[in-house]
């Protein structure tokens, strides 16, 4: 990924150095189980230890004339290490060290990511809570629709967010296995016992059954997660994009004191966060696709799908990281307009409250059809001449003759709408 949508902390997980340091610990471990189980002469592993040191460069070198990465390396390994190194890699394919070390900087990166949406969770939880009982207009399909809090609003990202941690944490429990198993995986010239100890030593589990490779199902569920929590960036970005419109202006990004929003009009104070973060979810998801055609492989093995992953592997995981760095800092720095969003549910004269309206004429016998169709036509009356509909309903006789005054009165107010708000939290919040 381009530096402007990375952090240092992903971008060394899936540095070449770091690939390459996860591909010496796989050989040193299998060497270590090697020589606990006399396979491979004692000595090996504390020569490879000592010697052994990874130049990136120089295993180019190589590569760029054999033409394969690991044989480069191990090349490169037994260059410093000397004769010793031989016994490297002992009835090993390229594939088990390939996919051990992908499944290790997954593995790695989840773990980053976990902590970024545990700071999303703790900013949506504090700030949900302050906002609890802020009035706020509901909309569907951009319309007004009836009134909730602004905390209600944030309480639906938080838990969005915490089922996306769930999804996460299972995805990468998903993606934690290893798989020493040698060529199409039947463990023909390499014992069992060595992928038990490499996985307990790297904290993986032994993949049940491999082919040469480990299934790729496995890593298409883990970036179909990273797409599905990009969608929830979306989601809370998209919201916070139309919430700062001119005529809505119920919120704002932060905006620094020395910052310009364009190049034309100094007035301008656009959500270039929230835009920005849109974009990078479209990226994310457009991610998953290729790891879902990964799954068909021909046969065994083949190696159409590496060149897939080189690609998804650090740019999903480097890009979700810097949105969801980012959302936390939009969420935690946002200005809030609590007397705007208060104005914006008054704009249409009280029609929000035309359900409470039609339910209480029901109950006083008349049919749900009837009923519809006399508020329908008052709700119309109210939009098209800008009056209040509490108004035109205490001046209706038909409605006048079922409702009292004071009933009316109580329809057109916000109490019915926030009795259960607590009712909520503590299911969210529990």
């Amino acid at each position: 990924m381009i530096p402007r949508y990375s952090r240092k902390e992903l971008v060394n997980i899936w540095s070449e150095e770091n690939k390459y340091k996860i591909w010496l610990n796989i050989e040193i471990a299998a060497a270590e189980a090697m020589e606990k189980y006399k396979i491979i002469p004692k000595g090996v592993v504390s020569v490879v230890k000592k010697k052994g040191k990874i130049k990136v460069n120089r295993i180019h070198q190589i590569e760029s004339k054999v033409k394969h990465d690991v044989i480069a390396f191990l090349t490169s390994i037994t260059e410093q290490a000397g004769i010793k190194a031989r016994y490297l890699h002992q009835g090993m394919t390229s594939s088990d060290v390939l996919d051990t070390s992908f499944n290790v900087q997954l593995v790695q990166s989840g773990k980053i990511l976990i902590n970024d949406i545990d700071k999303i969770l703790l900013i949506l939880k504090r700030k949900a809570k302050k906002y609890k009982l802020t009035p706020c207009i509901g909309r569907s399909h951009g319309i007004h629709a009836e009134p909730l809090t602004f905390g209600l609003k944030l309480a639906s990202y938080y838990e969005e967010f915490k089922r996306n941690k769930k999804r996460l944490n299972d995805a990468i429990n998903e993606i934690s296995t290893c798989a020493i198993s040698g060529a199409v995986g039947t463990f023909a010239n390499i014992s069992p016992k060595i992928e038990m100890y490499v996985s307990k030593k790297l904290k993986l589990k032994p993949e049940p059954i491999s082919t040469q490779i480990i299934p790729r199902d496995r890593h298409a569920y883990y970036f179909s997660v990273l797409g599905i929590i990009a969608g929830s960036v979306e989601r809370i970005s998209t919201e916070i994009r139309h919430l700062q419109r001119t005529e809505v202006n119920e919120l704002q990004e932060f905006f620094s004191k020395k910052q310009k929003g364009s190049s034309a009009m100094p007035h301008k104070k656009n959500p270039i966060l929230s835009e920005n973060l849109t974009g990078l979810a479209r990226m994310v998801r457009s991610y998953v696709l290729p790891s879902l055609e990964n799954i068909a492989l021909w046969h065994e093995r083949d190696i159409s799908h590496s060149s897939v992953e080189r690609n998804i592997g650090p740019d999903a995981n480097i890009t979700l990281d810097f949105a969801l760095v980012r959302l936390s800092d939009v969420l935690d720095n946002m200005i809030i307009y609590p007397k705007n969003m208060l104005k914006n549910i008054n704009l249409t004269n009280g029609l929000i409250f035309s359900q409470e309206l039609m339910l209480e004429l029901t109950k006083t016998g008349v049919s749900r059809e009837k009923a519809y169709r006399i508020v329908q036509n008052l709700a119309k009356t109210s939009f098209a001449k800008n009056l209040k509909l509490k108004d035109l309903v205490k001046k209706d006789k038909l409605i006048s003759n079922k409702i009292s005054q004071k009933q009316i009165e109580k329809i057109f107010s916000y109490s019915k709408h926030f009795k259960n708000i607590n009712y909520i939290f503590k299911r969210v919040f529990k």
